[in-house]
């Protein structure tokens, strides 16, 4: 017989978006998928074994924009009157040690872990090294970055110029990327922030160093139009004079686009994510139309203070936005069918964690991150679709394992790469001591 690490037998596996296969076995081995099939246990002999009886194996979901910094601020943001960058978040931000980001992004991992997300791309914020040895310690797969501007007026404990801004990500990138299952982007946190230089530097070392480059982009009007006033045109228009887009260039938010601007999205290869829940304050993306053009989606949290970090969550909105926005005007029911959203959060994750082709499918080859959903309960069955009812029904509660690069980071429910009690317990306490302080 064969060897292997690990072997799931007899389960329901979705392998690609639109593609499921009941009671089939699956060989991981190396952080990879060896391959799937029916009855592989009198092919192989494994390390370890998960009986797939009543679940369903996925691969993991990506979040494709995240805030670490903000994990501490859930709660707080909802119903607050505008402008929430600049009344809480960033003064926030701009408060962050060592110790309250180690707590950030220990809170943030259990989260993820617990929800089925098993990569993503974190925005940026301060201390990104403490939070990188959090998510290296997780085991978690994802992208980080540091929160790069440097215009005048920000905090004192935040300021810095856009020499010293390229000189902490590359501080990070040396450190941590490749490092485990994390990677080193660089990033532009928001442009109305960043000045030219700043934008020429970070673009000139993602292209050095083969990495890929973030920003928030398109957001809401009073962003776009900072850029046209500085400017003279529109926030895409801009980076293409700078020279700055390309395919590793990732466009979060993107929601207010003109035609000139996705005709440049579609040409250089731009990747682009949508944040439903927190999006809705702002404006909905044109996505039946950038999916038509053939440029990569993928969908986000935009961080727990924005409603948590469920995926599930977020894709329920996205189906109900896209509808009521896209879909009955124009009489299409159909407009983001259940399918195609599995695949902007899978295929379009992917894309944004710079993994096409390595990520998103349960196939030979593909890295075995990997999770399992107990279907063997009363509001999953019984169902005629498995498809569509994980879509419509599912939480992250009926997350049951998880499975990065191989290893088992969830079995059962159970946590097993981080001490979840202890990062509850710290997570209360914080709260306890700092109320008045909200």
């Amino acid at each position: 017989m064969q060897t292997c690490d690990l072997l799931i037998k007899d389960g329901s596996l979705l392998i690609k978006y639109d593609q499921l296969e009941e009671h089939v076995d699956m060989a991981v081995s190396g952080g990879r998928i060896l391959e799937t099939g029916k009855e592989l246990w009198k092919k192989y002999q494994a390390v370890e074994t998960i009986n797939g009886k009543g679940k369903l194996f996925m691969p993991g979901l990506i979040d494709s924009h995240m805030h670490t910094g903000q994990q501490l601020l859930k709660g707080l943001v909802l119903d607050a009157k505008p402008i929430i960058w600049t009344r809480i978040m960033l003064p926030f931000e701009s408060t962050l040690t060592p110790d309250k980001m180690r707590l950030c992004a220990q809170a943030a991992a259990l989260e993820m872990i617990k929800c089925g997300t098993a990569g993503f791309i974190d925005a940026g914020s301060y201390h990104m090294e403490t939070a990188a040895s959090v998510y290296e310690e997780s085991g978690l797969r994802g992208a980080l970055s540091y929160s790069t501007m440097d215009e005048e007026g920000l905090p004192e404990s935040i300021a810095m110029d856009a020499e010293e801004a390229l000189k902490r990500t590359d501080s990070l990138y040396d450190r941590f990327h490749g490092k485990g299952n994390l990677k080193v982007y660089y990033s532009l946190r928001a442009l109305n922030s960043c000045s030219s230089r700043l934008v020429e530097l970070e673009a000139m070392r993602a292209r050095e160093r083969g990495t890929m480059l973030q920003a928030h982009m398109n957001e809401y009007m009073g962003e776009i139009n900072g850029i046209v006033d500085r400017e003279g045109m529109r926030p895409y228009e801009y980076l293409e004079k700078m020279h700055v887009l390309g395919s590793n260039f990732l466009g979060a938010h993107s929601l207010i686009l003109s035609e000139q601007e996705k005709s440049l999205v579609m040409e250089r290869g731009v990747k682009t994510c949508h944040c439903p829940f927190s999006n809705c304050g702002k404006a909905v993306p044109d996505t039946p139309q950038l999916l038509e053009m053939g440029i990569p989606v993928g969908l986000g949290s935009d961080g727990a203070a924005h409603g948590g970090l469920s995926l599930w969550n977020e894709m329920k909105i996205f189906r109900s936005v896209m509808n009521i926005y896209h879909g009955v005007p124009n009489g299409n029911p159909k407009v983001m069918p259940a399918e195609t959203i599995l695949k902007i959060v899978l295929e379009g994750g992917a894309a944004a964690l710079n993994e096409e082709g390595s990520l998103g499918r349960l196939e030979a080859g593909y890295k075995a991150d990997i999770i399992s959903i107990n279907m063997d309960q009363p509001h999953l069955c019984p169902t005629g679709n498995k498809i569509h009812t994980l879509f419509e029904c599912v939480n992250a509660g009926d997350v049951e394992d998880m499975i990065v690069g191989g290893r088992i980071l969830m079995k059962n429910r159970e946590v097993l790469s981080l001490d979840e009690e202890r990062i509850m317990y710290e997570s209360r306490k914080y709260m306890e001591e700092n109320a008045d302080t909200f």
